[in-house]
């Protein structure tokens, strides 16, 4: 055969590779084909996870950076690249090092989304309901949400709770790792050294209803599984998992069973899946726990180092470290990740999962090929590529999670005559 007939015959077979290949990608070689781009480009993408905020604070990070060089998960052009539109940036407070002052970090944090958006008028704006975020699309700008992850940022304090609402929170995780006054965590659920509480108290269920009166999310990633049922047994609204994967794929506790993927469902909720290899893949798991004492020990180590100085050890610190050791473990192939779309898609329902990425939380250790906003088109390609519709794809992509926003909005209003608790 001619080079010329046999190089037009090898292009040929490649697009066409491309628009229908049936197998599930491996890892970074997934294609994006023109339909799916389509696809993702006509949708309202959004993630319900990014620990970015702490690179504000800690690195005076801009998000509008175009740096070739920047690590981290999220900016502005890569969020541009990926089609992301809108994200929900975790508002994260070390219970340890900032013991004593959770609520004025907490604010430190928001404060640090507004000064992102005021930097960027042009391409990215503060949104705090469904119709922000439908705005934000049409004027082609990254709408930018809060979620606070753990309760302990409210210091027991109803009224807290309210503020961080009326400054733009519209989720909050009842506990981070931490088991907290008035909810337990699956972070420390076997330590004997610390209280439970057998789920929630009787606060803790305050805490759900008053977040319903108020039209925030109640998140449910991070807790332990007996705290997730009386959520469930409390709420008044569906609930969301922000960043959480399928337990039944990788037995990691911060993952959701079967039956909670089950009971999330009758609850009208969504899981939201995240893309930590340590989520996502058992074998990357098992190598991570594996490794997990030294980490510790490295991290301790540092902070004495830090302490003797006189300062404090960062989150970029932690994270740097953290690199560090999970390098070493190969990361698991990109079709992981799909994995536990699919799966809870197919126990929960097409209408109950959606893309909590945990960006610039996972110290870069995400499936091969995820690395960074920009290749979110690849979830899309690898969805069309097992037989899911255009349609299912955009409810995976945000449309569950808009769904879910706008029926806890509804709950917020009809509950609006209600006293605040107290």
């Amino acid at each position: 055969m001619p080079i010329r007939i046999l190089t037009v015959f090898m292009l040929c077979s490649f697009l066409a590779a491309a628009q229908t290949s049936s197998a599930p990608s491996s890892g970074s070689d997934v294609v994006v084909s023109p339909r799916a781009r389509a696809i993702h480009d006509s949708a309202i993408v959004v993630d319900t996870h990014a620990d970015t905020p702490q690179r504000f604070l800690d690195e005076n990070f801009d998000i509008g950076s175009t740096d070739p060089n920047d690590v981290g998960h999220l900016s502005l052009d890569k969020a541009r690249r990926g089609n992301l539109g809108a994200e929900f940036f975790s508002i994260w407070v070390d219970p340890e090092t900032h013991k004593g002052h959770f609520a004025e970090y907490t604010f430190d944090l928001i404060d640090s989304v507004y000064e992102q958006a005021a930097r960027h008028p042009d391409r990215m704006m503060m949104a705090f309901s469904v119709a922000d975020v439908e705005r934000a699309h049409h004027e082609h700008k990254l709408a930018a949400l809060m979620g606070i992850e753990g309760g302990h940022s409210i210091e027991n304090d109803m009224r807290l709770l309210r503020d961080y609402y009326r400054l733009g929170v519209r989720y909050m995780t009842l506990t981070w790792s931490n088991t907290n006054e008035w909810a337990d965590s699956s972070g420390d659920i076997d330590d004997a050294k610390v209280q439970h509480h057998n789920g929630l108290t009787d606060f803790g269920k305050q805490v759900v209803v008053e977040m319903n009166r108020l039209g925030m999310m109640v998140d449910i990633s991070h807790v332990a599984d007996k705290t997730f049922w009386d959520a469930i047994a409390t709420t008044k609204a569906p609930v969301i998992a922000s960043h959480s994967s399928a337990r039944a794929l990788v037995d990691a506790p911060r993952n959701m069973t079967d039956d909670m993927l089950r009971a999330v469902a009758k609850n009208g909720g969504v899981v939201q899946v995240n893309f930590f290899s340590g989520f996502d893949d058992e074998n990357y798991r098992k190598a991570e726990a594996a490794q997990a004492k030294d980490q510790a020990a490295a991290i301790e180590q540092y902070a004495e180092q830090m302490k003797a100085a006189g300062k404090s050890i960062t989150a970029a610190d932690r994270d740097r470290i953290e690199r560090e050791h999970l390098a070493k473990i190969p990361r698991p192939p990109f079709s992981s990740l799909i994995d536990h779309i699919d799966h809870i898609a197919k126990v929960a329902g097409v209408d109950h999962v959606g893309l909590g990425s945990d960006f610039d939380g996972v110290s870069g250790q995400t499936p091969q090929g995820m690395n960074s906003a920009a290749d979110l088109p690849k979830i899309t390609q690898a969805l069309l590529d097992r037989g899911y519709s255009p349609e299912d794809i955009k409810k995976i992509l945000g449309g569950n999670l808009l769904r879910v926003f706008g029926e806890v909005e509804r709950v917020s209003r009809e509950m609006e005559a209600q006293a605040p608790a107290r």
